[in-house]
């Protein structure tokens, strides 16, 4: 109990702090105040692609000039193909396809589809274990309900900053390839990969936790009458014959 009673605030502490990362990462762009106009997964050149801005910004709920202004309107699932026109040209060939109003290739649709999804999945997962933290300094059991919670969330945490990290590096990379510039945004990758961070930390902590008390079994009690055996012994002495007694 001693221990868990140091553990679970850290714990409920850095949870905490995973969930303030996560709500940056996805209100990035929602204002025009820092660190939201700073956050952002890639920005790229595209200047030429047909219907793009000369610099676009992939955020989370939106795809923004610098600084995250002049953003589209805010969309779930944004298919990242969005930045430009139907059937673009200029546009590097990877990225574009038949998805997303014919803007999105196969595989850069789902991929992001499925890494913004987890996101909001990782999120909600985050809460609960958030709260659940709170029981955690009641003993061994509260440990345990809240480490399954952040585990639960931690796992889920790890699938969204998995596919977001293999979706925005291979669109850097297309670009770069089709010789535009283009950066991985360092304060929106830095709040997800610390978000995860946070949570593993946490995570520990409360498996830490678990295993407070010891293993409690203690010795064992032995059942039964212990049997005491007797052997006697005869001696002759003389005449005489003694016995002895052992136990």
């Amino acid at each position: 109990m001693a221990r868990n009673a140091l553990l679970a605030p850290l714990s409920f502490i850095f949870i905490g702090g995973s969930i303030v990362l996560l709500f940056f990462v996805i209100l990035s762009g929602v204002q025009d105040t820092s660190p939201l106009n700073k956050t952002y997964f890639l920005s790229a050149s595209t200047d030429g692609i047909t219907g793009a801005r000369d610099v676009t910004q992939w955020a989370y709920f939106y795809i923004c000039g610098p600084d995250n202004a002049d953003c589209s309107g805010a969309w779930p699932a944004p298919p990242l193909g969005w930045a430009w026109s139907a059937n673009p040209e200029n546009a590097p060939s990877q990225l574009v396809g038949s998805y997303g109003g014919s803007t999105t290739s196969y595989k850069f649709f789902y991929l992001w589809r499925f890494g913004w999804v987890f996101y909001l999945i990782a999120l909600v997962f985050s809460v609960v274990a958030f709260f659940a933290s709170l029981i955690a300094c009641c003993g061994r059991l509260g440990a345990a309900v809240a480490g399954f919670a952040a585990f639960v969330a931690l796992a889920v945490h790890s699938v969204a900053v998995a596919l977001m990290t293999a979706s925005f590096v291979e669109m850097r990379n297309a670009f770069r390839s089709a010789g535009r510039d283009a950066s991985l945004g360092a304060w929106g990758f830095g709040f997800s990969w610390g978000s995860w961070a946070a949570l593993l930390i946490a995570t520990v902590l409360l498996c830490m936790g678990i295993r407070d008390g010891g293993s409690g079994s203690g010795r064992g009690l032995k059942l039964g009458r212990k049997r005491s055996v007797r052997s006697r012994r005869s001696y002759d002495l003389g005449s005489r014959r003694v016995k002895e007694d052992y136990a």
